[in-house]
């Protein structure tokens, strides 16, 4: 482990009051707890083998495991999937159950369709409807105030149907005044309206019929709606997109980072990564998806609950989040690109198997069978934990600054990636490795990578195109129509996508660096005077 990946792991992860002092220490902890839960001891060979997958980092739990096994409350799982109803009950239940949840450090989603637009009358109470965007923003200032373990900001997502009468307003609501944007640059703690929500429009079956059928009701709706989501991701990150078709219909119900889908409210997430850059062949695959999945399943019992009706559904559903990082520098190390290849696939097959593995498991311990169990999370800090690439994301970039929270102030730091770091130690020019601002320039492979990985994947994918600045040569006025052409042929094959353009929000954690620059300030710790928030969508899932 590099001294900046310890470094995350002691901030994050240690308990260092019970005495903890390294990522064994860890692994035996958060093993311990989980599998006790179904009766597997320490001396079990079960136990012996998922403690050496954690502690050898070919496998990772969510950073919620890693924080949260042994302690009194132990709320291990993630985001919980909320859908918020058209009544005063309805809304005050909404606020209730995302409080909770938050306090015990899960994100939230929540799909607003449900609700009425604004303006419309309400009978019972002789008021007008202040519609669905109000509320988001209410639970966007609750987010405001709730800092589980009193450093972990709040992740939340809000997705409103194409439909919605509201729609337009939705697309809009980040578009922040020019004062504010100073203001924010200034100061990121400075509020602005949903400042701390990632927002996305919910297509369904109907909006593709709509959109390609110039003769259908809905077809300038459709055109009208898709091509003005377009243009703000490119320019302002945001919205994006989630989409639910064909057999996935109805699962509009998202987490924060939204790989997890459900029709289902109260339903909750459950994460934990296959580091595939550490799997030595697909033998050590097949029985690191059998143990991971095992481990996932034993999670469902242990981790308590932000209210009781999430283990009713939880009861119902165990689902399951197995994931994979280390994609990128899987590839890397192979010599390959990024993209879709033949050897991968054989990798892919295998982690398909953990349904049928996950069914085993269950059946052995007489719990309900999980319904669906791949998603594949952005990872964060986890990722950083493991010294490896994250999600299914390429090298960010090769040396970049990161900011990040300290209890109540911000400090930032030089990282240079690991693996960038590995190929350039083996002589590689570092200016010479793919990135993410590389790949930027060639955007199509990145989407049709993801639109290629989710067929083994069940539920979605938590992934984020990084985009050069908004008018300059590769994102302006004049590249948006060919994005969205290109775009709309994969969104069918996809569950989501979202954009990030360089610069989009003042204070953006990850900023690309030289590599010269990093390398002279790696053992330092700076402290900025701005808040920034975490909007490039990874972190708080899955780390």
């Amino acid at each position: 482990m590099n001294e900046f990946s310890r470094r995350i792991m002691a901030q994050k992860y240690l308990w260092k009051e019970k005495g903890e002092k390294t990522w064994e220490d860890i692994a035996n902890r958060v093993t311990k707890h989980v599998l006790k839960a179904v009766d597997v001891k320490m001396t079990n060979s079960l136990a012996k083998d998922i403690e050496h997958l954690i502690a050898t980092k070919k496998f990772i739990p969510g950073g919620r495991y890693l924080y949260a096994s042994g302690r009194q409350f132990h709320q291990v799982q993630n985001c919980l999937l909320l859908r918020a109803e058209d009544s005063r009950e309805g809304w005050s239940e909404l606020m209730h159950n995302a409080t909770m949840a938050l306090m015990t450090g899960a994100g939230i989603g929540v799909d607003y369709s449900n609700l009425r637009p604004k303006g419309k009358p309400i009978r019972k109470t002789g008021g007008i409807a202040s519609g669905p965007c109000n509320l988001m923003e209410m639970l966007n200032c609750a987010g405001r105030g709730v800092q589980q373990g009193g450093s972990r900001r709040s992740a939340i997502w809000a997705g409103l149907n194409w439909k919605h009468p509201d729609i337009h307003e939705f697309i809009n609501m980040k578009n922040w005044s020019p004062e504010v944007r100073a203001l924010k640059e200034k100061d990121f703690n400075f509020p602005a309206t949903m400042d701390g929500t990632n927002i996305s429009v919910l297509l369904d079956n109907e909006f593709f019929l709509a959109y390609h059928d110039d003769k259908h009701s809905q077809h300038s709706l459709a055109r009208g709606v898709y091509w003005a989501v377009v243009r703000q991701m490119l320019k302002t990150a945001e919205p994006g997109f989630s989409i639910d078709v064909g057999k996935n219909a109805g699962e509009t119900l998202r987490n924060a980072c939204t790989e997890i889908t459900s029709s289902d409210d109260s339903d909750i997430c459950n994460l934990g990564s296959i580091n595939l850059a550490r799997i030595d062949d697909l033998s050590d695959m097949e029985r690191t998806i059998q143990l991971a999945t095992a481990f996932l399943v034993a999670g469902t019992v242990y981790s308590d609950v932000p209210y009781s009706k999430v283990d009713l559904i939880r009861s119902k559903n165990r689902r399951l989040g197995l994931g994979l990082m280390g994609i990128h520098e899987w590839l890397l190390k192979k010599g390959k690109k990024y993209g879709p290849d033949d050897e991968l696939d054989q990798y892919l097959e295998k982690y398909a198997t953990s349904t049928e593995r996950a069914r085993e498991w269950a059946a052995q311990w007489e719990l309900s069978t999980p319904v669906k169990t791949r998603a594949i999370a952005p990872t964060g800090t986890i990722s950083i934990v493991a010294g490896s690439t994250s999600g299914i994301e390429p090298i960010y970039c090769a040396a970049y600054k990161r900011r990040y929270l300290k209890g109540s102030v911000w400090n930032y730091e030089y990282v240079l990636d690991p693996t960038a770091k590995q190929l350039v130690d083996a002589g590689v020019n570092p200016d010479h490795i793919e990135d993410a601002y590389t790949l930027a320039q060639d955007v199509e492979r990145r989407v049709a990578f993801q639109a290629h990985l989710q067929k083994s994947v069940d539920h979605a994918i938590s992934s984020t195109i990084n985009m050069p600045a908004w008018g300059s040569e590769y994102n302006n006025d004049n590249t948006v129509q060919a994005f969205g052409d290109m775009l709309i042929k994969y969104l069918p094959w996809l569950r989501g996508v979202t954009c990030y353009p360089d610069g989009a929000r003042g204070g953006q954690p990850l900023t690309p660096v030289k590599w010269a620059t990093a390398i002279k300030n790696t053992d330092q710790v700076f402290v900025e005077q701005a808040d920034v928030c975490d909007i490039t969508r990874g972190g708080t899932c899955g780390s």
